[in-house]
């Protein structure tokens, strides 16, 4: 009998015995293609040795030493390497443990810079539906994933709501792309003024909507409409890219591809590929100027938090996505994945969409191709999938609630950026087999 608290109390998972580049392999010797990245965080598949070599190296080093008293110099050359590749105006980097943890550090530094700029009625955050920004109380009260939020709703303190940028179901027939952009944009200008826009601190969004939608990326403009009512409400932009974010899409940061600059930015998973748990948090000059010039003091902090082993991994990690070429790899193979992808899908029946960017996809699944209508949610699509498809060998992201946290199934796909063709056509293979068992 285990004694570890699985996920989910009915299932005993096998266990994981050997990772070998894209796949994993368990105790009987069974190995899996992991088509999703485990949850978008393999990047660099699970075998690389200069990752390894790195962590090695530094624990021969130095294991442990507490930021309350001392830097490391992993820490300091990230935070070099992170800075020299971000999005304008982004100066400082605060390390933590996960993608949850960077999401509660920008939530609490973004209060705490209101009231060191004198502005501390500033207390609310807009964020979107159908957002997953994590899973502590802080993070999950600003998502919009309603199952997850549903228990704990009592105890947090929750964000306003508005429209995701969705294109698929929200844009109206007729309508361009850029029209739709500045309408779905413009909620946040009308939530704005409906919540008293000097009484808001931030509004949050993924650049490309991860786990709860499927690889929603925004349409053009929309990022830079955004952008601008930040700027005229004096609000600040949060962009949460700790899925989406280091090469998922193509390029580094995932804003890139949308011609913005945030205020602050949350980055995890890809940032460690796996072989230490990172996250970090990065903020602009103007925030870190406005505490270095006040109270001097962010009141905040957890025991890991610029560790240096994790961070020695993840150096070696942004070298190889950035030095290496592995995420201008995630651009190119990316593109093999989506023209696979729609090759295999795109006339199913029962595929309403292909959707994302870089190694970062998702597949919509409909009853009715023609009237976009959902499988009934009792049918439970997306489980059903997830099993069949571990079944298979395919360990791939299946969701259910896609549309409104009830409605709608999809799949997330998001393999190491060091896939080969081959193993492109083995992955969309499986899923192939898979839907048909299972649809």
């Amino acid at each position: 009998m285990s004694h570890v608290f699985p996920r989910h109390t009915k299932v005993t998972p096998p266990i994981a015995a050997k990772g070998d580049g894209i796949y994993i392999i368990d105790n009987e010797g069974k190995k899996y293609l992991d088509g999703s990245g485990g949850a978008a965080v393999s990047c660099l598949g699970h075998s690389d040795p200069d990752v390894a070599e790195a962590i090695k190296t530094q624990v021969d080093q130095l294991a442990f030493a507490h930021t309350g008293f001392l830097s490391s110099a992993p820490a300091e050359s990230l935070a070099d390497r992170l800075i020299a590749h971000a999005p304008e105006g982004l100066e400082r980097v605060y390390f933590v443990s996960g993608g949850s943890e960077a999401v509660e550090s920008a939530l609490k530094l973004a209060r705490q810079y209101m009231i060191e700029t004198g502005q501390p009625q500033r207390t609310k955050f807009i964020s979107r539906r159908q957002s997953y920004h994590g899973n502590t109380l802080g993070a999950l009260g600003t998502g919009g994933n309603e199952w997850r939020r549903a228990p704990f709703d009592p105890v947090m303190v929750s964000a306003s709501h508005i429209s995701p940028c969705y294109e698929y179901r929200l844009r109206h027939e007729g309508e361009s792309q850029e029209d739709y952009g500045l309408r779905a944009a413009n909620e946040l200008e009308a939530e704005l003024l409906r919540q008293g826009p000097e009484n808001v601190i931030g509004f949050l969004a993924e650049p490309v909507v991860g786990a709860t939608a499927g690889a929603v990326p925004a349409v053009p403009g929309y990022f830079k409409r955004i952008r601008e009512i930040c700027d005229q409400y004096g609000i600040l932009l949060i962009l949460d890219e700790v899925m989406c974010g280091m090469g998922r899409t193509g390029t580094l940061f995932a804003c890139e591809h949308d011609g913005v600059s945030p205020d602050l930015i949350t980055i995890a998973k890809g940032l460690g590929a796996g072989y230490q748990p990172i996250g970090a948090m990065l903020c602009s000059g103007k925030i870190y100027d406005a505490v270095r010039d006040g109270s001097g003091f962010f009141q905040h902090g957890h025991t890991y938090i610029g560790h240096p082993v994790a961070c020695a991994a993840a150096d070696a990690v942004v070298r190889k996505l950035t030095d290496g070429g592995m995420a201008a790899r995630s651009a190119q193979m990316g593109e093999k994945l989506m023209a696979a992808l729609t090759a295999e899908f795109g006339q199913h029946p029962h595929v309403g969409d292909i959707r994302g960017r870089g190694m970062f996809r998702g597949v919509e699944i409909v009853e009715d191709r023609e009237t976009k209508a959902p499988f009934d949610p009792q049918k439970g699509i997306a489980a059903k999938l997830k099993k069949q498809a571990f079944a298979n060998g395919l360990i791939c992201y299946p969701m259910g609630g896609t549309i409104d946290g009830r409605q709608g199934d999809h799949v997330l796909i998001a393999p190491p950026f060091i896939i080969t063709d081959e193993q492109i056509d083995e992955l969309v293979g499986k899923l192939s087999k898979t839907f048909a068992e299972v649809i």
